[in-house]
Formats: structure tokens, C-alpha cells, sequence
């Protein structure tokens, strides 16, 4: 692999391996507290938000962890002009250390029984310091993998970004499963949902120090662009870019993090089926994203397997949901959830990099945050919260099928308008071929 940016030399294998450890350890910490924090909704919500309702305390717990997302475009603008101005390193150093102050403070702040409202600002300040945090690392951490790269092997280095996402989601599923499987509910309820964040926290200073110590793909042209400039500049890409985060941040807010309590609260399965779907689908995507990155990279276009896996998983949602809530045992669900995370979280390299290619270098770690950050926003951060508020308001569980569905054909339309462009920046049609 040689690196694309400027003129410097290519980086080594080992230096290679140094930057994906770096971004892997760090990215996969980030998407681990927030897996977390999702298994651990129901009992959060009775410490922190107490109410007479059970229900209301869970609704309260799952607006908190959507309010953390309500930051990420502030972080995303933010720690991304630190990325672009300052260079990689320095936004994903401080997106990591932000991330890790948040789990810190969750794993160690004291309830509502014990210092009263205070525990809830502190709860919701801290899943804010997390959202600013997980705002600014897609940007940073995606451009300096698809920098340390040749043009045909760009998908399949930003894959790993992705990809440690469903390592996070196993390993926080397995820390789960094995924390539920040892203590008594009692004691789960009163510390042990925080054994999670604490070995998270542990995580966070070996990222740091990796991250300090990463190689880079070239010298950084730093600039100072303000975010007026950036969004009337680049207002089509950015725009289509929002619309395309539809399809992925549902699908894996809804069949990944949402889908324990999904099957738990809704279709009321063993727990430890739950947590066990959540481990095979953290590992299906560890394994799927990388796999559909390579293909991508021996396409002319960064568009093509976006569009197959896209119409797969939308003819496939309803059909998944129907079966799921009409009788398919614990075994047969399992295999379904898993097989349907293979068709609709798989495309983190081909997406990440056809939206990276639409910026200039010095521009491109912010716009891929704002890209990433709105669209979670819009259509993934929340979504745990409105799927069980419909739920609850309709009494149909085929809800998160029809939400599935309504994001997979937004961003469908969008793909199709989203501009696409070669490394040189020439936009490219249907077969023809890139340079190498």
C-alpha cells in the first residue's frame, strides 16, 4: 500500500498496522461506551431517573443516551477543525480523552438515592462530554486510514473504523453477558452495570498513548476554514452525505444496540439470548465490513455494492421483524438477526470513502464528522427511544421494520445524487476506471 497524501513515502506494513491498531483501539473504545450504556439503559434509568413508571424511567434513560448524540455536530465541528487545523493526531487525541473522562465519570457517580437531582445533571453532562467526543473521531480517524493508503486499497482500510464498531459491540455484549451470568440481579442492579465503563475507562489511556504515538501518512497542509465557508462550499455533498447516514445509523442503532432490549421488553426472550444476538452481530460485522471493503476496492465505482447490499436489506426488514414477532424460536431468531446485520452493516468502507473523496484534504476530516455526526443525529441516535415510544403507543412490533425500511429508501435517493469522484477529483460515470 502507498500512501496517497502529498509526496511522502509510503508508509511500511508496520507502520501500517501501527495506524489501524491506533484507530481500531481508540474508534472500537468510543463505539464500546455507548453499547454499554445501552445494555445497561434499564438500570440507569431506575437510578438516575426514578419515576413511579418503570417505563418512564427507561424512556428517560434512552432520551439520555440520545441527548449525547445532540452534541456530536458541535464535536464534529469542533474536534474536525482541530483535525484539519492541527493535524490528525490532535483531534483524535482529544475525541479520546474526552471519551474516556464521560466513562469515568458514568462508572463512578453516585445515584439519585444518594446525592439526589445532582446525579442526573452529572448523568446527562456526562453522555454529553461523550457525544462531543464521539462527534469529532469518525472525521480524524476515517481520513488518516484512507491516507495511509493507495487509492484501491482506500474501502478497505476505512473499513477497519467500522469494523471496530462490531468488535465493540461484542466485546461490550460479552462483558454483559459474563457480568449478568455471575451476579445476582440484586447486585447487578446495584454496581455491577458499572463493571462495564470501568474496564472501558482502563481502555481509554492505552488508546491515548497509541494514538499519540501513531505514524502519519504525510506532512498535513493545516488550514483554517470556517464552518460558514465549509458548508456553502460543499453544501451538495454534505447535504446527500446527512441523507446517506439513514440506512446505516438505524440499522445499527435498531439491530445492534436496541435489539437486547428489543427482544427483551417487546418479544419478551431470555436475556441471555438477547445478549448473545448482540455478540454475533458484533462479530458478523468485525468480519462482513472489511470482507465488502475489498470487494469495493476492484470496482470502478464507490457506489455499486452500496447499492446491492442497500435494496438487499430493504426487500429483507419486513420479512426479519415479521418473523422475529410471529414464533421463530430463540435458535431460528438468532440466525436471522445475524444474517440481516451481515446485509445492512457492511458498507462502512465503500460509504466512509465516496464520502471522503468529496473534500479537499484540508477539509476532509470535518466534513466527514458534520456528515456522520447530523446524520446519526437525524436518524440514529433517537431512534431506540421513538421505536419504543411507538411501540408503546401503537402495541405493533413491526415498528422497527417500517423504520428500517423508511431510512433504507432515503438513503437510496441519496446515494443516487451524492457526488462521486475520482482521486484526482474528476467525477466519474458507471465503468469507467480510476487511477491507480
Amino acid at each position: 500500500m502507498h500512501s496517497a497524501a502529498g509526496n511522502a513515502a509510503p508508509l511500511s506494513r508496520a507502520e501500517l498496522r501501527r495506524v489501524i491498531a491506533a484507530i481500531v483501539i481508540g474508534n472500537g473504545f468510543v463505539a464500546y461506551d455507548f453499547t454499554v450504556y445501552s445494555f445497561a439503559a434499564v438500570a440507569i434509568g431506575n437510578l438516575f431517573f426514578p419515576s413511579a413508571n418503570p417505563a418512564s424511567s427507561f424512556l428517560l434513560s434512552l432520551a439520555t443516551f440520545g441527548a449525547g448524540f445532540a452534541m456530536r455536530p458541535l464535536g464534529a465541528i469542533l474536534i474536525g477543525h482541530i483535525a484539519d487545523s492541527r493535524g490528525r493526531k490532535a483531534g483524535l487525541t482529544v475525541s479520546l480523552t474526552l471519551m474516556t473522562l464521560g466513562t469515568w465519570l458514568i462508572a463512578c457517580l453516585p445515584g439519585y438515592a444518594a446525592i439526589g437531582p445532582i446525579a442526573t445533571v452529572l448523568m446527562v453532562l456526562a453522555r454529553l462530554m461523550q457525544g462531543l467526543a464521539a462527534g469529532g473521531e469518525i472525521g480524524p480517524a476515517s481520513a488518516s486510514l484512507m491516507e495511509s493508503a493507495g487509492y484501491r486499497h482506500r474501502c478497505f482500510m476505512v473499513s477497519w473504523r467500522g469494523a471496530s464498531q462490531g468488535a465493540a459491540a461484542f466485546v461490550a455484549a460479552l462483558v454483559g453477558a459474563a457480568t449478568t451470568a455471575l451476579l445476582s440481579p440484586a447486585a447487578m442492579h446495584a454496581w455491577g452495570w458499572r463493571v462495564p465503563f470501568v474496564l472501558g475507562g482502563l481502555i481509554g489511556p492505552v488508546g491515548w498513548y497509541l494514538r499519540r504515538h501513531m505514524p502519519a501518512a504525510a506532512p498535513q497542509r493545516r488550514t483554517r476554514l470556517s464552518p460558514r465557508r465549509m458548508f456553502a462550499e460543499h453544501t451538495r455533498p454534505l447535504v446527500c452525505g446527512i441523507l446517506m447516514m439513514a440506512a446505516p445509523s438505524v440499522s445499527i442503532y435498531l439491530t445492534v444496540f436496541y435489539m437486547p432490549a428489543y427482544l427483551v421488553r417487546t418479544l419478551h426472550r431470555p436475556l441471555a439470548i438477547s445478549l448473545l444476538t448482540a455478540c454475533l452481530s458484533g462479530i458478523v460485522i468485525l468480519v462482513v465490513t472489511p470482507l465488502v471493503a475489498y470487494a469495493a476496492d476492484r470496482l470502478a465505482s464507490r457506489k455499486t455494492l452500496q447499492y446491492a447490499t442497500l435494496v438487499a436489506s430493504l426487500v429483507t426488514a419486513w420479512p426479519v421483524f415479521w418473523a422475529l414477532t410471529h414464533g421463530a424460536g430463540d435458535l431460528a431468531a438468532l440466525v436471522i438477526i445475524t444474517a440481516y446485520v451481515a446485509l445492512a452493516v457492511n458498507n462502512a468502507g465503500a460509504n466512509s470513502v465516496l464520502m471522503l473523496e468529496a473534500f479537499p484534504a484540508e477539509r476532509r476530516a470535518a466534513g466527514m464528522s458534520v456528515i456522520y455526526s447530523f446524520g446519526v443525529v437525524l436518524f440514529g441516535g433517537f431512534s431506540p427511544f421513538l421505536v419504543t415510544w411507538l411501540i408503546n403507543r401503537t402495541g405493533d412490533p413491526m415498528v422497527p421494520a417500517w423504520y428500517l425500511i423508511g431510512a433504507t429508501l432515503l438513503t437510496l435517493c441519496a446515494l443516487k445524487g451524492f457526488p462521486e469522484k475520482t482521486s484526482a477529483g474528476a467525477h466519474i460515470t458507471c465503468g469507467s476506471q480510476p487511477p491507480a
